[in-house]
C-alpha cells in the first residue's frame, strides 16, 4: 500500500486541477498553482498528463489552459439531456424537411466536435458519427464556429501547421466575414471531395455555442440549392437558439 500512496496523491491533485475550472473557463499555470498551493513544477507535470489525455488543452496563443474534449466525452453521457437532446426533435424536423444528414458541432480548442447527429434516410447519404473531431479550417461547421471566435483563436487557426498550403487565408477571412453578415456558411468538397455542407450558428445569449449543419453528397448541393438549404438551416438554428434561451 505504501507504494500506491504517491500515485493516489497524484490522482487527487489532478482532480483538484480539473475542479479549478468550475468557475473560470481559462487558467494559467500560475493561477492553478496558486489556487492549489502547489509548486508550479508539480502542476506542470500533472497538466502535461491531462493534456496528453485531452482532459485539458493549452491555448497556443495565451498559453492558458481550459477543459478538453475528453471532459465533453464523459459529460455527454450524462449531460446531453441538458441541451443537445433538447434539440433532437428540431434536428429531426430539419432532416425531414431537407432530406439530408444533420449534425451539431461545438468548439474544442482549435477543433470542432460532432456532439449530436441525425442521419439522412436517403439511399445515397452521408453517414456521420458522434464524437468525430475536425480542425477549425475547412467545412461549413468549422467556418461558423471560427467566425465567432476571438481574433487570437482565428490567428492560431491561420497559423496552424496543418493549414493547407494551397488554401488562401485571405479568402477564408472573407468567408468568415460572410458568415457574420449573412448568418450561414457553406462548403463544397473542402474537407471531403464528394461532400458538401451548409451550416448556421446557434446562440445562447450573445455567445455562439454550436454550429448546426446540413451535409450530403456534393451532387445535391448545387449553387441553386444552397440558398434553400441556408434558409432552412438558419430558421432551425434560430429556433434552437430561442429554445436554449429559456432552457
Amino acid at each position: 500500500m505504501k507504494e500506491e500512496k504517491p500515485t493516489v496523491r497524484s490522482v487527487d491533485r489532478a482532480l483538484d486541477i480539473l475542479l479549478c475550472f468550475r468557475h473560470q473557463r481559462e487558467l494559467s499555470l500560475t493561477d492553478i498553482a496558486k489556487q492549489l498551493s502547489l509548486h508550479k513544477s508539480t502542476v506542470y507535470r500533472l497538466l502535461q498528463v491531462l493534456e496528453q489525455r485531452h482532459f485539458v488543452q493549452r491555448d497556443p496563443v495565451t498559453e492558458k489552459y481550459r477543459l478538453g474534449h475528453s471532459i465533453w466525452d464523459l459529460a455527454s453521457s450524462i449531460g446531453q439531456e441538458e441541451w443537445t437532446d433538447l434539440l433532437l426533435p428540431e434536428m429531426r424536423k430539419l432532416r425531414d424537411t431537407v432530406g439530408e444528414t444533420i449534425s451539431l458541432y461545438v468548439k474544442s480548442g482549435l477543433e470542432r466536435v460532432r456532439v449530436q447527429a441525425v442521419q439522412s434516410t436517403q439511399e445515397i447519404r452521408r453517414v456521420v458519427r458522434v464524437g468525430d473531431r475536425f480542425p477549425l479550417f475547412g467545412g461549413a461547421g468549422s467556418k461558423v464556429l471560427l467566425a465567432y471566435s476571438t481574433p487570437e483563436e482565428q490567428q492560431a487557426v491561420f497559423n496552424h501547421p496543418e493549414f493547407p498550403a494551397h488554401w488562401s487565408k485571405e479568402r477564408l477571412k472573407n468567408e468568415l466575414q460572410f458568415v457574420r453578415e449573412h448568418g450561414y456558411a457553406y462548403s463544397i468538397g473542402e474537407r471531403e471531395p464528394e461532400a458538401a455542407a451548409v451550416a448556421a450558428p446557434i446562440f445562447k445569449g450573445k455567445e455562439v455555442i454550436a454550429a448546426l449543419a446540413i451535409s450530403g453528397p456534393i451532387q445535391r448541393f448545387t449553387p441553386e440549392k444552397i440558398p434553400w438549404f441556408a434558409e432552412h438551416v438558419k430558421a432551425a438554428a434560430e429556433q434552437m437558439s430561442r429554445m436554449l434561451q429559456f432552457h
